[in-house]
């Protein structure tokens, strides 16, 4: 990564040369009458990370986070397989992952814990062997809803009433000192997830950094430039920043900004070899947002597919391999950047599936299951105990870790934020982070 002098204090050149092209473009094509916030707008949006013009006092600015949600309810025991409990063979006599040293057999994570992984994910047991990949067991919430729109609510909000704003949009509420900053939160989706939404701060969210553009000149030629577009008084120097039309230009401004480096970042070759899949160019997408030095705090993918009701065997290897292989990848171009000390992945579904197998070759809806964490600031290996098979609630496994504490060791100790404010309350923090 680019920083904006070496160690001898010196300037470093290259920095300074990017910067200057960056403003240059932008500013060639803003007229001489720019109003003074629109010049500040576009500044902004040139600086690199950790150079945001307001920031919280031990808010780490250069500190990424990167969220992926396995829509739909992932089946945690065949992901992380209890191949040294008898009960586990019983519920699921033609589904269960077969014992580590068989055929297709589970990969065995360590010699006593009696728990291996789906053979599928290889890739992610490479990064567990690295010791920069981490499965949080048994993670859930009280009083489970086994609604995919509920209980992705509750994930979202943080809150077991599913009400409210984003756990995420309330983090940069509390740390933007009052100002949003137009690149701080991506989605890579066809909608903003509700996680993303705060009072002041919106996500940036997209399908394809190709769709996001300024689409204008589609219509007509004249409206090439969004800013023209909408001065078309020419009165600049009349522009009240705090007016309508001032919030409007400043809109348009960080958005076509915005999509133009996005779009320029992504066109840039990946520095490894990417898989292909959905998560996989999502992934691919944001390893080259971070690569050119955007000042994104929180980058936010998904990958659905996790009902698997019926037939569930094939579908599930298929989505697991996806989910391995696209993580690898993303960890290896990383580390290719340097910039893996920077980037904490979190890795969650809504819920898990029930133990026992239905009579359809699947599972149905459950309640807890295991979360991931990737990079190099994460406590390695298996944390936490898995949930029990001999006591269960009702044919479900019982948590034994509130995914809240997961959120509040993410936000305190990697995020640099106090998290009682953004979760409504005090939740002891899992030991997640090292």
């Amino acid at each position: 990564m680019e920083h904006p002098s070496d160690t001898s204090g010196h300037p470093d050149t290259t920095y300074t040369r990017r910067v200057f092209l960056q403003r240059g473009v932008t500013f060639a094509s803003l007229a001489m009458t720019t109003p003074m916030f629109l010049e500040r707008s576009a500044t902004a949006m040139t600086l690199p990370l950790g150079s945001m013009l307001s920031s919280i006092p031990g808010v780490p600015q250069d500190h990424v986070l990167v969220v992926v949600q396995l829509g739909g309810g992932n089946d945690g025991l065949n992901t992380v397989v209890p191949f040294g409990h008898v009960a586990y063979y019983k519920a699921r006599p033609q589904l269960a992952v077969p014992e580590p040293g068989r055929n297709s057999g589970a990969l065995r994570i360590d010699e006593t814990s009696g728990v291996g992984l789906h053979p599928s994910l290889a890739p992610f047991k490479e990064l567990m062997d690295e010791g920069v990949a981490s499965i949080v067991q048994g993670v859930g919430y009280p009083n489970p809803n086994r609604s995919h729109f509920t209980s992705m609510d509750v994930w979202h909000t943080a809150d077991t009433s599913a009400k409210g704003n984003g756990w995420l949009g309330r983090y940069f509420d509390n740390t933007c000192n009052g100002t949003p900053d137009p690149e701080g939160a991506v989605s890579i989706g066809r909608t903003a997830p509700l996680a993303m939404i705060g009072d002041q701060q919106k996500p940036v969210s997209f399908e394809t950094a190709e769709l996001f553009r300024w689409l204008g000149e589609d219509l007509n030629e004249d409206l090439s430039d969004p800013y023209q577009a909408i001065n078309r008084s020419g009165a600049l120097s009349d522009v009240d920043a705090d007016g309508q039309l001032g919030f409007l230009m400043r809109t348009a401004l960080d958005a076509q900004l915005s999509s133009d480096r996005i779009r320029k970042a992504v066109a840039r070759r990946p520095l490894v070899p990417y898989p292909g899949g959905q998560l996989s160019g999502q992934l691919q997408t944001v390893a080259a947002m971070i690569r050119d030095g955007m000042r994104t705090r929180v980058y936010y993918v998904s990958l659905g597919g996790f009902d698997t009701h019926a037939n569930q065997a094939g579908q599930h290897a298929r989505l697991l391999q996806q989910v391995a292989s696209s993580l690898n990848a993303f960890y290896k171009d990383l580390k290719t950047q340097g910039n893996t000390g920077r980037v904490c992945t979190m890795v969650f579904s809504e819920f898990g599936r029930r133990v026992a197998q239905n009579a359809s070759g699947g599972t149905d809806h459950g309640t807890a299951a295991p979360m991931y964490l990737i990079g190099d600031m994460v406590r390695p290996g298996l944390l936490g105990e898995h949930p029990s098979l001999a006591r269960l609630d009702g044919g479900d496994l019982v948590h034994s870790v509130d995914f809240r504490s997961v959120y509040a060791a993410v936000l305190e100790d990697w995020m640099g934020a106090e998290s009682k404010p953004i979760l409504g309350k005090k939740f002891r923090k899992a030991k997640v982070i090292a």
